[in-house]
This record gives C-alpha cells, sequence and structure tokens, in this order.
C-alpha cells in the first residue's frame, strides 16, 4: 500500500506545478490574453463557419497531457474565434455581453484562491463580499435598507430565486398553483415562464398583458385582467413587470403596476435584468420611477455593469420568505452564532456549491469607483438616442419608437418587394460579413432589425460604423 500510495503521490502532484513550471504557464496564458485584447478592436464581431468549433474534436480528452501551446492554438481557432465576440465593441446583438479586464482578473483570483462563498463559517470574508455588493446594488435600486438577496449565475436562475420568494410570501401549496395567476406582458422575456416551470408551477395561469404604441405593459388592461380573474374566483398572485425588454428596451409603466400590486395584493417580482443598471443614473431615474417599490427584482451585472458572462442578481425587499424558500440545515454543518449578522448566500438560493462570483464586481468597482459605470451607463443612454437620430434621417427607413434606454428595433422599407425579406437579408449580409454583430425580432408581426448598445467597448466610432454597414448593406441588396 505505501508503495503504492508512493507512485501515485508522484503521478498526482502534476497536477500541482511548482514555479518554474507555472512562470511558463502563466506566460503563455498571459500572452494569449494580451494578444486577444489587442487584436480586439480590429476583430470581428461575429465568425461564420461551417461546423464552427467541430475542431475539437481532433483533440479528445487525453490520457496523457499535451503541450500547452497546442491547446492554446486550438482554444483560439476552434473556441475563441468563432460564434459571437462577446468582449467586442462592436457586438450590438440580443443584450450583448461585456467583458471588463478587472472583472476578469476578479474571475482568475476568485478560482486560484477558491475561496468558499457558500456558508459563512467556512468563507467568511467571501460571504461578507458578497452581501457588500447585494447591498450596494439594493440601494442603488432604492431598496430600503435590510433588502438582502443573492448573486446567481444569470438572470434565468435570480428569476427562479424571486418566484420561489414570492410563491413563500403568498404561502401557496401545489394545490393551489391552478389558481395561482401570473401577469405579464406580451414582451416579457420567456425565462419567467420557464422558471414557473422549474419551480413546479407550470399549472399557474400565466395572462399575457398588451402594451401600448411603444410596447409597455398597458395599466388598464392589467387592471381588467385581475378583475376577471377575481370574478372567475382565482387568485391575483405574481406581477412581473419589465424594466428593459429584450425586444425594444420598453420600461413597463412600474409606479402604476406597484399601485396596482399594493391594491390587489400582489407581489411585484420586476425583471430589470437589461434596463435596472440605469438606475444608476440619472437621466433614466424618472424612467424606471417605480423600480424601488418592486417586492424582488432581478438585474444582471453582466449585462449593464459589464462584468464577464455568469453573474446575476436577485434583490428581495422581504427576508422572510427568501429564507423560507431556500434555507436548509445539516447536521455535519457547525451551527452559526445566534447573534451573527451576516447572512449566508446559501440561505437565499439553491446553490451550496458557491464560488466568490462577488469578485468580478466588487473588483472593477473598488479599482474604478462607481463613479465610472455611471458615465459608462449614461453614454449608452447617449448613444442609442444619438443612432435613433441617425437612423430617422435615412431614406426609406423606419426608424422605430425612440428609445427609452439603450436599445433600437428598425427596419429598412424598400420601394418595392417583401420589406421582411430585404431586412433578413440585411441581417444575414452583416451576420456573414462578421463586422459587426446585430439581431432581429418580429414587432406586430413584421420583422426588425435591433441593435443593442450596452457593451463597455461601444462609443461613437463603434455606432458609426454599424450604421455605415448597415447602409451599404441596404445599397446593395436594393
Amino acid at each position: 500500500m505505501l508503495t503504492q500510495l508512493k507512485h501515485l503521490e508522484a503521478q498526482s502532484r502534476a497536477l500541482d506545478p511548482d514555479t518554474e513550471v507555472r512562470a511558463g504557464l502563466w506566460e503563455a496564458a498571459r500572452a494569449y490574453g494580451e494578444a486577444f485584447l489587442q487584436a480586439l478592436p480590429e476583430a470581428p464581431a461575429f465568425v461564420l463557419r461551417e461546423h464552427p468549433g467541430a475542431g475539437l474534436a481532433d483533440l479528445p480528452i487525453p490520457e496523457a497531457g499535451r503541450p500547452f501551446p497546442r491547446i492554446l492554438e486550438t482554444l483560439s481557432d476552434q473556441v475563441d474565434g468563432v460564434g459571437a465576440n462577446g468582449a467586442s465593441g462592436r457586438h450590438l446583438a440580443f443584450i450583448p455581453p461585456s467583458s471588463l479586464f478587472a472583472g476578469a482578473l476578479g474571475d482568475l483570483l476568485a478560482a486560484i484562491t477558491n475561496r468558499y462563498a457558500g456558508y459563512f463559517f467556512a468563507g467568511p470574508g467571501a460571504v461578507r463580499m458578497e452581501n457588500q455588493v447585494i447591498a450596494w446594488l439594493a440601494r442603488e435600486m432604492g431598496l430600503p435598507e435590510g433588502s438582502s438577496g443573492n448573486l446567481a449565475a444569470g438572470g434565468s436562475m435570480a428569476h427562479l430565486v424571486g418566484i420561489c420568494t414570492a410563491r413563500e410570501a403568498a404561502g401557496l401549496k401545489a394545490a393551489d398553483y391552478p389558481r395561482a395567476c401570473v401577469y405579464l406582458s406580451d414582451q416579457a422575456h420567456h425565462c419567467i415562464e420557464k422558471a414557473l416551470r422549474v419551480a413546479g408551477m407550470g399549472e399557474a395561469p400565466v395572462r399575457s398583458i398588451p402594451t401600448d404604441s411603444e410596447f409597455r405593459l398597458r395599466p388598464e388592461a392589467l387592471e381588467a385582467a385581475i378583475r376577471d380573474d377575481l370574478r372567475a374566483g382565482l387568485r391575483p398572485w405574481l406581477l412581473v413587470p419589465t424594466a428593459g425588454t429584450t425586444n425594444t428596451g420598453a420600461v413597463d409603466p412600474l409606479d402604476a403596476c406597484a399601485d396596482l400590486a399594493a391594491r390587489y395584493g400582489l407581489w411585484m417580482h420586476t425583471d430589470g435584468a437589461y434596463g435596472a443598471a440605469f438606475a444608476l443614473t440619472e437621466p433614466r431615474k424618472a424612467t424606471l420611477g417605480g423600480l424601488e417599490r418592486s417586492d424582488s427584482l432581478v438585474l444582471d451585472p453582466h449585462k449593464g455593469l459589464f462584468t464577464p458572462l455568469g453573474l446575476g442578481a436577485v434583490l428581495v425587499r422581504h427576508l422572510d420568505p427568501l429564507r423560507k424558500a431556500h434555507a436548509f440545515r445539516a447536521d455535519y454543518l457547525p451551527s452559526p452564532p445566534e447573534d451573527l449578522e451576516e447572512l449566508s448566500p446559501s440561505e437565499t438560493t439553491l446553490e451550496f456549491s458557491k464560488h466568490a462570483r462577488a469578485l468580478r464586481l466588487w473588483l472593477p468597482l473598488q479599482l474604478h469607483g462607481a463613479a465610472a459605470f455611471r458615465a459608462a451607463l449614461e453614454e449608452k443612454l447617449l448613444l442609442a438616442r444619438y443612432a435613433h437620430a441617425r437612423l430617422k434621417e435615412l431614406p426609406n427607413v423606419d426608424p422605430g419608437p425612440e428609445p427609452q434606454l439603450s436599445l433600437l428595433a428598425f427596419r429598412f422599407l424598400p420601394p418595392a418587394g417583401d420589406a421582411d425579406a430585404f431586412n433578413q437579408a440585411v441581417l444575414n449580409r452583416l451576420t456573414a460579413e462578421g463586422r459587426v454583430f446585430l439581431s432581429g425580432t418580429r414587432l406586430g408581426g413584421a420583422f426588425h432589425l435591433r441593435m443593442a448598445i450596452l457593451s463597455a467597448r461601444t462609443h461613437k466610432d463603434q455606432v458609426d460604423e454599424a450604421l455605415a454597414c448597415l447602409q451599404e448593406a441596404a445599397l446593395t441588396l436594393a
């Protein structure tokens, strides 16, 4: 046995390289990252290729290790060299991700030190860091002191936490689900209904409330739906307004929604995954008025606060139902002191093996300060207004609704032929060229192009280039 242990130890120590070996790996990784960042200003925003990433099959998981340069070569070509470039300032599709260098450093340090952030006893510093970030976010959103929440892996997971919390707050049991009505606009993100299904509440009636000409939920239609359900003997339960829709960036009338939620006893869970971060700026405080009245809300720092992908946040005004939905005790866990003020993240989410993901936002905030984030967000708002004004000047273009945040939905109106097919062709051409990356959607049944301005690296030059590429594609296809 001792001989075998000695043999296995010699082999397993390869997993923990010494200083000299680490130095070579550090330098190769640093060179790779630096080359990527230096090439980024001119790198394509999208790379369209047949069978993208299929070359990974040429590097099956080996029994013996491979040279690091060979691995990086495959990474560059088969992973980082295909599809959407989430670090590019010309990525204007969907709600674009971002990738702050300081956030990447935070991820690196969190992975190296591997601090546990699920339970205070084991990771007190990491837990305090997460709670500090949550408290800061809650204050910026206007929620009262003492509000809580959790840093999740993204908006969809954060919504699941919020919906489970709302369920516990209402005291709903399985037999109640077919009567517990949910209200959201016809522009709401699909992950809300998905979260309901995952939470076991797929039987809950979901009411899709029509929107106005600017794609905002109509309060009078919402109240009518609530009254109809009450008359039918159902139980209005959950209202999910959107603070920045994926289609057009529309912000539902949050104050009116909060009034109705209070009048009829609904839990207001606001989807601010895209738009809530703009509450950090003065220009959009009025647009987002009522956000602070949410019982719970979701925002994604990997969108509006520019961190690397994998960071969503749910903020909750009421701690008791949040803990009731997620807290658990086990014999193998030490009991926390009764006077402990710090809440363990494992008490507010399904996750238990939770890494210190707060570091990807905490470090950039500490390094750059909140003012830099406010300025960047206000810049994106102005860029959207600038792009909309430029689109209004172009012939044969429907510029779409005035941007409420930083997202535009517009379409070309060719003199002849099918407008939907023409706009789809424009989008296909841009995607194939890859210089800029836009996306499309349907509004009122008509196909529209979408320009979502949110990347930290998107500035006026990138917006001007996107507009020039659009004009060139339209002229070529006309």
